[in-house]
């Protein structure tokens, strides 16, 4: 079956009675520099059966899977599909400093919040009594007939996150909406990442968008940390690789 059938036959199947279907994916969680950055992609079973999906949504896959020049060119069309009102796409980030104050994860589900709050407010889930437990199947279909739509996000589900939501492992392989979530979370964070190269050269910043390369270890090994890097995870990746009194050098 070709892999386009796959995708956009999950995805009919998941938004099977409802009006609209949310894929939400992050970008730049194990990176050692710069925001993490998440993408929402809201689709209805229309565009589903329409053209693009039937025809250009093959393209699409996981964003790790694609060139940086396949990225570009999807993400350029999805940008037109939302111009044309056949779907919406959104964006949100968090910082570096939100990331050392809210540890990866917490500022992963903060990230995620932002992109979903640009196509439904959070304002109607902050009452929720456990948030502390993972949004069950009841709540997911409390949450359904409000706004008639079903939010797929990928990996396991996240505990203690406001909107309701279903986890897809490995789910920018196998959801259309979430893969094309990945590929606007990716090209999105990379621009982020690319103009800290002239703010602070010497990193690659350009090259590795963040990454933990080889280049760019001995880049911090030789300059030290700068305001774009994650402390706590040069740290990590860096104790017991290097003489203890280099430590100075990732605070």
């Amino acid at each position: 079956m070709p892999k386009r059938r796959q995708l956009r036959g999950f995805d009919l199947k998941q938004i099977e009675g409802l009006a609209q279907l949310i894929g939400v994916d992050e970008a730049g969680r194990g990176a050692l520099a710069g925001p993490v950055v998440a993408g929402a992609v809201l689709v209805t079973k229309e565009f589903l059966e329409e053209r693009w999906a039937v025809t250009r949504g093959g393209r699409v896959n996981d964003s790790k899977q694609l060139t940086p020049q396949q990225r570009e060119e999807v993400f350029a069309e999805i940008e037109q599909l939302v111009r044309e009102g056949q779907l919406q796409a959104t964006c949100g980030e968090a910082s570096v400093a939100e990331i050392e104050e809210l540890n990866i994860l917490g500022a992963t589900k903060l990230a995620m919040r932002r992109a979903l709050e640009g196509i439904y407010p959070a304002s109607a889930f902050e009452q929720r009594t456990e948030p502390d437990l993972f949004a069950s199947d009841a709540e997911v279909r409390a949450f359904q007939p409000q706004v008639s739509c079903r939010i797929l996000i990928d990996g396991l589900a996240l505990r203690g996150f406001i909107y309701p939501h279903t986890g897809i492992v490995r789910g920018d392989a196998r959801s259309l909406c979430i893969a094309m979530a990945s590929i606007v979370a990716k090209v999105t964070r990379d621009r982020i990442m690319e103009p800290l190269e002239a703010k602070h050269p010497g990193y690659g910043f350009a090259q590795h968008k963040g990454y933990g390369t080889d280049e760019h270890r001995d880049a911090v090994l030789r300059l030290g940390r700068c305001p774009a890097h994650r402390g706590m995870f040069l740290r990590k990746l860096m104790r017991g690789r290097v003489d203890p009194a280099q430590m100075k050098l990732f605070d």
